[in-house]
């Protein structure tokens, strides 16, 4: 029987017990704007009864004729194949991307090739933005490339990606919890020591929460720009939190803003798909809504898997580290298929701190985990946080390691027979610490836990 490495980031609203001024919503920054002396101007908006309306252009990030918030992803063979999704602020007859295998001088210009993308509007009321989207197929595996996106006339920067392998060899990627708040005043830093430490990534995946506000732009705006070039050369992966989804439903900014595979549940195709990655099989899970359903097709997804290993990625966690917090619902419709397929590792988001459990069964009843916490070939759970909003944890004894206050990113590793897991702080301090490793069928567990004591509020020095 196959091993299957899961990665679930799941999402809902709680009260913040500690976030700092700037992380707070974009209706306390406008509560906050008289005193801040910054200019203001009257735009006329579209499409509302209301003719005009002040809007703060400090906080905005507009469109413009030069592309910008220019995105990788994975939406077909990694090896073979990689999407590009950017922003401008006009319609162009034929948005384009221009490739070529990367060379040491300029001589790739001469052999580039060309994908003509297609084009979504999204009308901001202030200002319609254009997405335009391409996925280049037909390339090399393991090879590195050079591209730039624009109309024909206005172009980015030529900027670089490399293509998987096209065997089960290792890789590396990281993964964060919720970004959420002060985006770019707190979350930049995480996001930029990833890379730092972890410059050959296979990709960044984000647990959900990348953003308060469903569809404020200003947010999405913080959060293109903290991550900045990054996103451009390391695809992204990444499933919607709670927070992606406001009253009108899954925020506008999603669709046009990242090309996904489409093969998830029907009526789910956006935010619901699955990809294999050199040896593991990836699926990513929207906890927010017809969790049955994706329970079903998931288990239809792993029926025939011939993966070393499977990542599943949602938001709301199956045991929830903060306090009050539960989600009996979850545990009792996977628990059928976490106990079918074998599943190895499920990280996940929300809940706005730090937690890892023993390698456990999954089961509808915390208790019945608790007595099942040394199980070979069970589930390790994960909960992580990358932004300055925190919540009180209520450590479960299922739980190995927790964390409060504390802004972290993990640094996975992924091999044939083992799975290496590294939580850092925002300092770049290692947290927690172990390794999965398989021999023929059984995988077993290696705690490597540092000896340092673990956050919490009550020795956590925050000053004033």
């Amino acid at each position: 029987m196959r091993s299957i490495f899961v990665v679930v980031l799941l999402g809902c609203f709680q009260q913040s017990v500690y976030s700092q001024a700037s992380g707070d919503s974009t209706e306390n920054a406008a509560k906050a704007k008289a005193n801040t002396g910054e200019k203001k101007i009257t735009i006329a908006e579209k499409g509302d009864a209301v003719a005009k309306k002040e809007f703060n252009h400090s906080k905005y990030y507009p469109p413009s004729q030069i592309p910008d918030r220019i995105a990788l992803t994975l939406s077909g063979d990694p090896a073979t194949s990689i999407s590009v999704v950017w922003r401008s602020s006009k319609l162009q007859a034929e948005p384009r991307v221009e490739y070529a295998v990367a060379t040491s001088g300029t001589e790739f210009v001469n052999a580039t090739s060309t994908t003509i993308a297609t084009t979504e509007k999204l009308d901001f009321r202030i200002v319609d933005s254009y997405y335009h989207t391409a996925t280049l197929s037909g390339l090399l595996p393991n090879t590195q490339y050079l591209y730039r996106v624009g109309d024909g006339s206005k172009f980015s920067e030529w900027s670089e990606f490399k293509t998987a392998k096209a065997n089960d060899e290792s890789f590396s990627f990281v993964y964060f919890g919720d970004a959420q708040n002060a985006i770019k005043a707190s979350w930049s830093r995480v996001v930029r020591r990833g890379l730092r430490d972890l410059p050959n990534a296979s990709f960044f995946l984000h647990a959900g929460d990348l953003i308060n506000s469903s569809n404020s732009d200003t947010e999405w705006g913080e959060w293109f720009y903290a991550a900045g070039w990054i996103n451009r050369s390391i695809p992204i992966v990444a499933i919607p939190g709670n927070h992606e989804y406001g009253k009108g439903g899954l925020s506008r900014h999603w669709k046009p803003g990242f090309e996904f595979p489409k093969n998830g549940p029907e009526g789910m195709q956006d935010s619901v798909y699955y990809f294999d990655y050199q040896g593991a099989r990836f699926i990513a899970l929207d906890t927010n809504r017809e969790i049955e359903k994706q329970a079903k097709w998931l288990d239809v997804v792993l029926e025939n898997n011939k993966s070393n290993w499977t990542i599943l990625t949602g938001h709301h966690p199956f045991y929830s580290p903060a306090k009050k917090r539960n989600n009996p619902k979850l545990r009792e419709l996977f628990e059928p298929v976490f106990k079918k397929h074998r599943i190895d590792l499920c990280l996940q988001g929300h809940d706005h701190s730090y937690s890892r459990t023993f390698q456990t069964e999954l089961k509808k009843d915390i208790d019945a985990s608790i007595a099942a916490k040394h199980v070979n070939n069970g589930t390790v759970f994960a909960v992580s946080v990358s932004g300055p909003k925190m919540y009180t944890v209520d450590k479960k004894t299922v739980m190995q390691r927790v964390a409060e206050g504390t802004q972290l990113y993990q640094l996975i590793t992924v091999e044939k027979n083992k799975i290496s897991y590294k939580a850092l702080t925002a300092t770049g301090e290692l947290y927690d610490a172990f390794e999965l490793n398989r021999e023929g069928e059984n995988v077993t567990i290696v705690d490597q836990t540092p000896s340092t004591p673990e956050r919490r509020f009550n020795n956590i020095n925050f000053g004033k």
